[in-house]
Order: structure tokens, then sequence, then C-alpha cells
């Protein structure tokens, strides 16, 4: 079943390599154009095909497999210069059903990796050794099940791993045209790709290119990392590749590999790797030569006309669909963009890879109303949204880049398998969550929350916090994302907000008189979705906001236990419960002084804190009073703008729009 999932093009290549043998000259430089007389030190699953190919993993869960080069590369490393090399290798995964989990190419001063652990670790390590600077491994992982304990990014990408799985720098999937468009990449696609890595000894620099095998090497490096590798290597090391698989399973081949690198030339030029895709022996896609005709010309003479005036035709057809296509597709692009290079994406990709945009996960209104007229305004609005491209954090829903054409503005995140928190904890037909998914995801969130207002280089205002976004990955990991109403401002500034934005129910009281926004008003938010989650109830239900005024009248009565959701059916820790209660309530506080910030509610979750009992009593009083009064004002507000209250304010029109 797995064989049939590969293309066409990937069986010519099958065919073509089982032809050609290896050429290893010595362990400074080789080149395997094919696998049949390698004799390469293989473990495990892995096995070289009747016709030349290196599987790595076969379509059965929890394996591994290790491929290494049989002769030990010596290296010296008090010289950074003889530490420099460059290798390329094709390589092809091919999915049973969803796929995984990856593959690696490693350096390794031990063939016997027999401790390492399959699925997650890849092959590379365990659990006991992952992280300690006595593994003396480094790999380019490519990566295609996202690892929350490893901080994976997303769930297909290439990652720079030295002594653990945590890598270094990680990167999505993708490679860099010659006019310099980001262009993404499937590596369970089936197809071949192929990777270069270039280590400068010199320059301590570890360069990783990505491309589909049609493609020769990008200019641009999708990752170029500073790296020593002298506190690495050791005088001898193995080189080679590594693969695994879990629950999520794959066919992951090699099907070429070149190596070479500098012994001790210290004014020698670094060499590059022997070619894989000149050689017609190698590559699927040499021109075959055409058969002779038999027969005589006269064929081709008396069919010329017809021929002639059937691509005059085509030709007119076809100018005429390019002319409609590219009026279909066609964007505005300033020069002024230029200088944030990847991060824009062309229309008709999107277009195609959304089938028409029929695969959306949310639409509506940004929080800053942009006029394609206002050149200033825009360019600093896709500055922002640059910027909120660079976070990075492994329960942030990861954003790649915006498209701009006419009227539109849209922005490109990671895929979410489950879609929204908000989706399957108010669905009647989906599956439920139980409460260990429900605190992992609060947990997450919140881990992203405090990331965003304290550990980056500028505060960043999220401003619609809701379960509606809050994403969930194929393994339910929470991530928080649709950044379009965010806005990020210096430490120790205030924040130049006085627009109302946000979503009614989750919209702190202060929010709502003055409409400006900071870290408080966010904390706010996240509050009401924490009682949400544990109650399973909307914040606004029948026009009424109760869900902060029931759960402290339930709690007030002596029963707290009314407002936990009852699909828990009781199967729930009860600290843990009682927590996130209290939580939600401190969050949800109407006074902003009143709130914790994101490092106190951090130490609360991770139980390195202690929660202040002693205050919940006379917290009950003025919470209470202030959220009736609060309530009013809100419904007051509903009454007036004669709309639903599952509506999120903007200032796009200056109207409610619908929220995503």
């Amino acid at each position: 079943m797995a064989a049939a999932l590969i293309s066409l093009y990937f069986w010519k290549f099958l065919l073509v390599s089982c032809i050609s043998v290896a050429s290893a000259q010595d362990e400074n430089q080789f080149i395997y154009h094919g696998f049949n007389e390698s004799k390469l030190h293989l473990e495990g699953f892995s096995n070289i095909q009747p016709n030349g190919l290196l599987q790595m993993s076969n379509s059965s869960q929890l394996t591994k497999g290790h491929a290494f080069y049989p002769y030990p590369l010596n290296f010296n490393t008090s010289s950074p210069q003889s530490l420099s090399f460059s290798t390329n290798f094709v390589f092809a995964m091919v999915p049973v059903n969803t796929g995984g989990h990856g593959m690696a190419f490693l350096f390794s001063p031990s063939l016997d990796l027999s401790q390492a652990l399959a699925s997650a670790h890849l092959g590379l390590l365990n659990s006991t050794n992952n992280g300690q600077s006595t593994n003396h491994i480094i790999a380019v992982e490519l990566d295609t099940v996202q690892s929350v304990e490893f901080k994976d990014l997303n769930g297909t990408h290439v990652g720079i791993d030295v002594n653990s799985l945590i890598s270094n720098d990680s990167a999505p999937a993708a490679y860099f045209s010659d006019e310099g468009s980001y262009i993404s990449l499937d590596l369970q696609s089936g197809n071949p790709m192929q990777i270069w890595i270039d280590y400068n000894g010199e320059e301590r620099l570890l360069n990783v290119t990505l491309a589909p095998i049609r493609v020769s090497k990008p200019n641009r490096p999708l990752l170029s990392t500073p790296l020593d590798l002298s506190q690495i290597l050791l005088d001898t090391m193995y080189v080679g590749f590594s693969a695994s698989t879990g629950i999520l399973k794959s066919n992951q081949y090699i099907l070429g590999w070149s190596f070479s690198r500098i012994v001790s030339k210290p004014n020698s030029q670094h060499p590059p790797p022997p070619s894989l895709t000149p050689s017609a022996s190698f590559s699927p896609f040499a021109p075959q030569p055409e058969k002779s005709k038999e027969k005589g010309q006269g064929p081709i003479i008396i069919v010329f006309p017809v021929v002639a005036v059937f691509a005059v035709a085509l030709i007119t057809i076809s100018g005429a669909i390019y002319i409609v296509q590219k009026k279909k597709y066609e964007e505005v692009y300033e020069d002024w963009e230029r200088e944030y290079g990847p991060q824009r994406f062309s229309y008709k990709d999107l277009y195609k890879a959304t089938k028409g945009f029929k695969e959306l996960i949310g639409k509506g209104g940004f929080g800053k109303k942009i006029s394609h007229d206002s050149e200033q305004g825009m360019k600093e609005f896709v500055s922002e949204i640059v910027s909120m491209g660079a976070l990075r954090h492994r329960n942030l829903v990861q954003l790649h880049g915006y498209c701009r054409r006419k009227q539109e503005l849209l922005l490109v995140y990671n895929y979410m398998h489950n879609k929204s928190l908000d989706t399957i904890l108010h669905s009647s037909t989906r599956p439920n969550l139980n409460w260990f998914q429900r605190f992992r995801i609060l947990r997450g969130v919140a881990s992203a929350l405090l990331y965003l207002h304290e550990e980056g280089e500028k505060v960043v205002l999220h401003r619609d916090i809701k379960p509606g976004n809050i994403l969930l990955d194929a393994h339910l990991n929470g991530k928080l994302g649709d950044f379009g109403m965010a806005r990020l401002y210096d430490h120790g500034s205030i924040p130049c907000t006085t627009s109302l934005v946000g979503t009614l129910g989750y919209m702190a009281p202060e929010l709502l008189r003055t409409g400006k926004a900071d870290t408080r008003t966010d904390v706010f938010a996240f509050g009401v979705c924490m009682l949400e989650v544990a109650c399973g109830r909307r914040p606004i239900e029948d026009g009424n906001i109760n869900l902060v005024d029931w759960v402290i009248d339930c709690w007030k009565r002596g029963c707290i236990l009314d407002v936990i959701d009852p699909r828990l059916e009781g199967l729930y820790v009860e600290e843990q419960m009682e927590l996130v209660l209290k939580l939600g309530l401190f969050c949800s506080h109407p006074n902003p002084a009143a709130r914790p910030n994101m490092p106190q509610l951090m130490q609360y979750l991770d139980s390195d804190a202690k929660f202040p009992d002693t205050a919940l009593d006379s917290f009950m009083i003025s919470v209470s009073t202030a959220n009736n009064e609060a309530s009013e004002n809100v419904i007051s507000f509903l009454a007036l703008l004669g709309t639903s209250s599952s509506y999120t304010m903007s200032t796009i029109d200056s109207i409610l729009v619908e929220g995503r």
C-alpha cells in the first residue's frame, strides 16, 4: 500500500538507481549513486534493496535503522579548517496513512546506537543521555512529527541537533527560489528531495539547504547557524544516517549520497561534494533517446499543415488562458516589501494550496484599519506581521508570512489538524477532551503568554485570547494563534492602543470603557478561558454574561462541583480543577491591579508557588459586585448595537464583524 503512494518520477528514480554503483575513493570524498556495492554498516531495519536503494525504515511501528559509511573519519579538532565538510544526499519519505517520524544525517563517535530510541528520538539518543555533552553527536534532522517534549516548532521541519533532540536551530521545511520566494515543502510527499549540508570550519558556520530534486541548489540556505564543531567532534567519528518510526510510520529512503572534506590544507578552498544530479545514470529526468523512425518522411510532410494550424490555434488559446490567469492572480507588489523577503507569499500559490481558499482555518477583521492607498500604514503593519513571524514558541502557531492582493490581506500559519479548542470543547459530535488534555492545553497557552509578555525582545499583546484562537495540533497540544489584532511595544513603555478590539465576554471591563489594552487585559481574557475550559460553558449565553458570576455564586453556596463540565464524568484531579477555577476567577477580576501577571500565574500552575487561599473570601465579595456592574454595562452595549454576543469588535469597518 505504501509503495503505491510513491509518485511516478520516484519510481523512475528507483529504476535508474538500480543500475548505478557506488564509487568511494577514500574517507575524505565519496559518492554513491546507488548502494548495491557500498558495503555500508547497517543496523536495525535499514537495508539495501535489490534496486540499490537504501531503505532506512519500513511500514512497521516503533522501528529504527542506521546506516554508516564503513570507515571512520579522522579529524584534527585543533585545526578549524580541517573540520570543513560538504555533503549532499537525496531522500524520500513515503507515509503510511499520516506518516512519521523522520530521519537524520549525523556524526557519531560510535557505530553502536543500539540504546537509542525510536519514535521522536529518531534513533539518535534515549531519555537518559539526551542533552548530555558526552554524546558528541551532531545531527541534521528531517522531522515529520511535532514533539512537544523536544520543543519542535511544527510537524514537518529541519533541525540542527547538538547532543540533544532539542534543536539548536530549526525551520519549517522549505526552500528559497532564485527570486527570493519562500516555498514550503512537504517532507512526506513521497517525492525525492535533495539536501545540502555545508560546514565552514574557519567561519564556524553550518548551512543547511533543502530543495525538490528538480531544483538546483538554492543560493540561500534554509538554516545558517554559527557552530563550533571543535567542541563537539572527536578525533575519530563516523558519518551516516538514522531513521525511526513510532505509532505513526513511513517508508524512508536514501537514494544517493556524496561527501567531501578538507584534511589539512590551511589555504585551500573547500571542495564541493561530488555532484549527484548531472549523471544520466542517476537523474530520473535525464532525456531518453527517441526511437528512430523506420519509415520515410512522407507522413510528416503530409500532416505538417494540419499540425501547423493546430499549433497556431493552441498558441492563441494558451495566450488567452495566460492573460485570464494572470489577471486572476494579479496582486500588488511594492518596492518596499522586498526588504521583508520570503515573508511575502504569492496569491497564486496560496490559491492553489487551499483549493481556491476552500480550506481556510478562519477569516475576519484585523485590529488595525489599513488602506492600500496608505503606503506608510501598510508598511508599518507588514513590519509588525514580519516581527511576529520571528516569534518562536512550542505553544504558538507559527506565522510564516502574508499575502496582499486588492483589498485582501492574508496571513499564513501552520496547519492545525484538530482546528480550535472552541470547536472541540463545544461540539456535540466530536469526542470530548478529558481533564488531562484540558489542563495541558491551558498550561501550554499560559506558557505562550508568558513568552509573549515577558521573554521576547518586545512585549506582544494578543488582544483576542479565546478558545476559538487556541488551535490544536494532531496531538491535541494547544497553540495560541491568530495574531491579526496583536500589537508590539517595548518593555517598560506604555502601549498605544485606543481601538476597541477583541471578543465580547473575554474583554476586560476597563477595555470596554477606554479601549486601552495592556498585558492585564490579556490576562483577563485568559482567565475567562480557564473557567470556560473547566465548566464547558461559554462566557456569554442567552445574551447574559453569567459565567464568572455563576462560578462565584456556586462557590459561595458550597456547590462548586456544579460548575464542572458534566462531560468529564467526575474524572479529573480535584486539586488541579480547584486551582484552575480559582486562577480563572483571579485573572478575570474587574480590578486590573488585582490580577496576577503571567510569571505568577505560571508559578501557580506549575505548583512552584501556593495559591493564596486566605484572599479568596474578600475577593468573592469585591469581584461579584464589580462583575454585576460590568455585566450590566456590556448587556447595555450589546442592546445598543443590536447584535448577538458571539461577535468580535474590530476597527476594520467600525462595526462588529464575525469572530474567527
